[in-house]
C-alpha cells in the first residue's frame, strides 16, 4: 500500500472574523476552517505512482494566476445560500421539490464565460454537484434521478459550460462534492454502512460521467471529502478511497489538474475564505478560493460585496506569493450573475488591463512581500512591485539589494520613477500624485 504523506508547510496569515464568516452556519464555518487549519500546520493526503501531475505540466495553471468559481444550483431559489437545506433542516424529500421549480430560461453559458473574461480571468470551476446531493447534468448514476436533465430544467448545464469555456478560450474547471446530505450514512458511515455505500457508489459513478462525457476537463476541484461534517478530507481516505477514485480520472483525464479535498495529496492546495493573505512567499502551488459577496458562496438576497481595491489587493498578495486566486460569484435562480457583480469585476478586468503584465505567466519575487506595503513578481528581465494601498505609501520606497543591475523603473504603462541602486539596497522615488489607491505596479528592467 502507498504510504501516507504529510508535508508541513508554514502559512503565516491572519484569519480574521470577517462579514462571511459570522454569517455561516457551524458546520459550514468548520467545512472552511478545517480547510484553513489543515494548510496552515499540516497538509495531509496520501498518493501514489502518477497521480500528481510533474511541474511542467502544472505551468499553466501557475500562468493562470485569477479563476472564476461558479456556485448554482437549487438553492439559488432560496437566495440564503448553498447550505440552506442543512441549515434550514429542510428534508429530503421536501428539498428535492425545488427541482419542479428550476427551469432557468435565462441562462446563457457564454455570458458566464464572456463576463469572466471581462475581468481577466483565465479558467473557470463550476458547481457541478453541492453537498445537496442536486447534479447539474445529465447524471445516470444520480441517486432517485435528482439530477437537471430529469426534472424540470430538462437541461445539461455542465454539458452547455464546458462547451462555452472552450469556446470563449477558457480552462475548464469542475467542481463535485462526494458527500451528499440526503444519505443518513454520510452522517454514520460505520453504523449505516450499506447506505454509506450507495452515497460512494453515487460519488465514483457521477465523477467518472463528468471526467468521460465532456473533453478534455482541466481541473477537479473537489469539495466535501471529509465525514460527518468531522475531521479532514485526508481522515476519510479510509472510505473514500482517493487512490482508486483517482486513478480511474487519470484513465480519462491524465493531465487534469486536482485539488486535495478527496483525501489524495492534491497537485495544489487550498486556502478558502476572505481573510487577509500574509507572510513570505509559498514555494507550492496554492490557491485561494474566496466569495465576491461575503453572504454566502450560492446565491443570496444579502449583499456584502467585496470592494475593488479589496479584490485588487487580495489578487496581488495572492499572486506575490505564489498562489492563485478563485473568486466565486452565484448566479439567480435564472442562472444570472446580478448586475453589480458583473460590474464590479468589470473594474477588476480595467486594472488587469493595464497592470496584467504584472500578473500573469509570472512567478514571486526576487523581493519577500511586506504585509500591508509591496510584494513583487518576475517574469524575464522585468521585476514588478506591487505597492499596497498606494495612497499611504511615503515619496521614497526601500527595497532590499539585488544583484542584477536595474536599467530602468517606470510606474507600468506610466511615467519613469526615480531609483538609486547601491549594495544596501535600491530606494524608488515616487510622484505619489500619479498612484492607484488600491495598487500601483511599477516595473524594474534589469540586465540580463
Amino acid at each position: 500500500m502507498f504510504k501516507t504523506k504529510i508535508i508541513l508547510f508554514l502559512f503565516i496569515s491572519m484569519f480574521s472574523t470577517s462579514i462571511y464568516a459570522q454569517q455561516l452556519g457551524k458546520d459550514e464555518l468548520k467545512s472552511m476552517e478545517k480547510s484553513n487549519s489543515a494548510f496552515k500546520g499540516g497538509i495531509k493526503g496520501v498518493t501514489g505512482p502518477g497521480l500528481n501531475l510533474p511541474a511542467e505540466k502544472m505551468q499553466w495553471w501557475e500562468d493562470a494566476k485569477f479563476g472564476m468559481f461558479i456556485h448554482w444550483g437549487l438553492y439559488a431559489i432560496l437566495a440564503t445560500g448553498e447550505w440552506t437545506m442543512f441549515n434550514q433542516k429542510i428534508p429530503a424529500e421536501e428539498y428535492a421539490k425545488l427541482a419542479d421549480q428550476f427551469h432557468p430560461k435565462l441562462f446563457n453559458a457564454d455570458q458566464w464565460a464572456a463576463i469572466a473574461k471581462t475581468a481577466g480571468m483565465k479558467y473557470m470551476v463550476m458547481v457541478a454537484r453541492h453537498h445537496d446531493g442536486f447534479a447539474m447534468w445529465n447524471s445516470p448514476s444520480s441517486y432517485h434521478h435528482f439530477n437537471s436533465m430529469e426534472t424540470a430544467a430538462h437541461a445539461d448545464f455542465v454539458a452547455q459550460y464546458t462547451a462555452a469555456c472552450r469556446k470563449a478560450g477558457l480552462k475548464v474547471g469542475i467542481y463535485y462534492s462526494p458527500m451528499d446530505w440526503r444519505f443518513p450514512g454520510y452522517f454514520d458511515p460505520k453504523g449505516q454502512p450499506e447506505n454509506a455505500a450507495l452515497m460512494k457508489q453515487q460519488a465514483y459513478g457521477q465523477v467518472e460521467e463528468l471526467m468521460k462525457n465532456y473533453g478534455k476537463v482541466d481541473i477537479l476541484w473537489y469539495d466535501g471529502g471529509w465525514l460527518s461534517h468531522k475531521g479532514t478530507d485526508a481522515d476519510a481516505a479510509w472510505f473514500w478511497e482517493p487512490l482508486k477514485l483517482n486513478t480511474m480520472v487519470r484513465q480519462y483525464q491524465p493531465d487534469i489538474v486536482i485539488n486535495p479535498r478527496s483525501g489524495m495529496f492534491g497537485d495544489f492546495q487550498v486556502n478558502e475564505g476572505s481573510a487577509e493573505v500574509k507572510g513570505p512567499i509559498l514555494n507550492f502551488p496554492w490557491e485561494k478560493c474566496l466569495n465576491l459577496n461575503g453572504a454566502s458562496w450560492g446565491y443570496n438576497k444579502a449583499q456584502h460585496l467585496m470592494s475593488r481595491s479589496s479584490i485588487i489587493q487580495m489578487l496581488v498578495n495572492v499572486v506575490d506569493r505564489g498562489g492563485n486566486m478563485l473568486l466565486n460569484v452565484g448566479p439567480d435562480q435564472d442562472g444570472i450573475i446580478p448586475a453589480s457583480h458583473v460590474l464590479r469585476l468589470k473594474e477588476v478586468g480595467e486594472w488587469l488591463n493595464k497592470n496584467g503584465k504584472s500578473i500573469y505567466g509570472t512567478r514571486p519575487g526576487p523581493f519577500e512581500p511586506v504585509d500591508s506595503l509591496y510584494g513583487s513578481t518576475h517574469k524575464g528581465n522585468m521585476i514588478y512591485i506591487h505597492l499596497i494601498k498606494s495612497s499611504k505609501v511615503s515619496l521614497e520606497l526601500d527595497l532590499p539589494p539585488i544583484s542584477q543591475q536595474i536599467l530602468s523603473c517606470r510606474i507600468l504603462a506610466d511615467k519613469k520613477v526615480k531609483f538609486q541602486q547601491g549594495k544596501n539596497g535600491v530606494k524608488l522615488t515616487i510622484d505619489t500624485a500619479r498612484l492607484d489607491p488600491a495598487v500601483t505596479t511599477i516595473a524594474l528592467r534589469i540586465k540580463e
